[in-house]
């Protein structure tokens, strides 16, 4: 994604405070220099989200249209439908930040494709987090009426190769009614993006999805409109399978988006999405600057979807998220009075938690090297790859 660096307004602007300057008007010419030099951000930046259309690159987009217009920054969002997708330049260093979803959490706990030896636990961090409301999206529901998850039996359900951020929220949703992938036709994908035309073709049922997507409203203008099946917030037996599947998931009243309103709402699962990632090792003071950037300059973002507002940084701003909150991100926030002694307990815990798994695959991967050896020794072939996986989730479930 590329736009012009400077808007036509701003560079109107930046021309009358030279011609003010130019009559010797020190004190705007002082305030002007200050404004500019307050914030400084990387001339350059690549970002990764998930595929076009998505919440997640359509905020990342306004976003980056906002830094664009007031700061002398280039920034470009490469489009990804998989976890790997959005997480692998970025550990390779060519993107600095990634708009994720749940990967941060599995990426940070090694587990899912995260569990491979040539990733283990990623040192991530979140900058910010938008809580944002989520469900299967179903259409030609006039066929078949599907309005809680009990009635999602036996439909065909879009899967993604390499996501294991859209999968476990499907095992997850679909167990609120105690059912699991063999209750339904798991469809597989090899990108995310790639469920939409087959939903609106028919050739699967439905599809997680966060309302507030340009894909959803797709749907929702589609011949065969929209439906979100219900999952009552009394439902405590309902939430507990949840959450046994995906600790994450909280029950959110939705009111906006696709087939929803303030007159409609639906009951569906609550998390955090997109979240604003980078690793540990991100310049702190290169965080707290682009967290100032973005909060100086809200406005222009805060309506890019039905859901943008809820980058406030009072809301978007505070934990809980799937991995640690950077430094730099605490420190804007403690300046601005935003953080809270809970979200800095919460963080404390969550570094501390990343830490555990970060010597636990280290111990483990020396018992594994030591076990490996005795097995050559006996003679027996071990497929390292899958050995190790076995090996390791074994080892963090103990």
């Amino acid at each position: 994604m590329t736009t012009r660096r400077f808007s036509r307004s701003a560079r109107i602007a930046s021309a009358r405070i030279a011609s003010v300057c130019a009559l010797g008007v020190g004190l705007l010419c002082n305030f002007a220099a200050v404004a500019a030099d307050d914030v400084k951000l990387p001339r350059s930046m690549v970002w990764t989200a998930y595929d076009l259309g998505s919440a997640g690159y359509t905020e990342a987009s306004g976003i980056a249209n906002s830094l664009q217009t007031h700061y002398p920054t280039r920034i470009r969002i490469i489009p990804s439908g998989t976890s790997i997708g959005r997480l692998l330049p970025m550990s390779t260093g060519r993107v600095k930040y990634a708009f994720l979803g749940n990967e941060a959490y599995f990426a940070s706990e090694a587990s899912f494709d995260f569990a491979a030896k040539s990733w283990g636990p990623q040192d991530l961090r979140v900058l910010m987090g938008r809580p944002s409301p989520i469900g299967i999206a179903y259409s030609n529901c006039k066929d078949r009426p599907i309005k809680t998850m009990a009635d999602v039996k036996g439909t065909r359900i879009g899967y993604v190769k390499g996501n294991p951020s859209v999968n476990v929220k499907n095992d997850a949703l679909i167990a609120f009614a105690g059912y699991t992938r063999d209750d339904i036709q798991p469809v597989w994908f090899g990108g995310w993006g790639q469920q939409v035309p087959a939903l609106l073709a028919g050739q699967i049922d439905g599809m997680n999805n966060v309302p507030t997507s340009g894909q959803v409203r797709q749907i929702e203008a589609s011949s065969g409109g929209l439906c979100w099946p219900e999952m009552d917030p009394n439902d405590k037996e309902g939430w507990a399978r949840v959450q046994a599947v995906a600790s994450f998931l909280n029950p959110v009243k939705a009111t906006a988006g696709a087939g929803l309103s303030e007159e409609n709402p639906k009951w569906l699962a609550g998390y955090r999405y997109p979240l604003i990632s980078t690793y540990a090792s991100t310049s702190a003071d290169e965080v707290y600057n682009l967290m100032k950037a973005m909060h100086l300059h809200f406005d222009d973002y805060k309506t890019t979807t039905a859901a943008s507002k809820g980058w406030a940084m009072a809301v978007g701003g505070r934990p809980p998220y799937d991995a640690p909150t950077h430094e730099g991100a605490v420190r804007y926030l403690k300046e601005i009075g935003v953080w809270t002694d809970e979200d800095e307990a919460w963080n404390q815990k969550r570094l501390a938690r990343a830490k555990r798994v970060q010597e636990a695959w280290e111990d483990a991967q020396a018992g594994y090297e030591e076990w490996r050896a005795q097995e050559r020794e006996k003679g027996n072939k071990v497929d390292d790859d899958e050995a190790w996986v076995g090996y390791w989730e074994k080892y963090r479930a103990e």
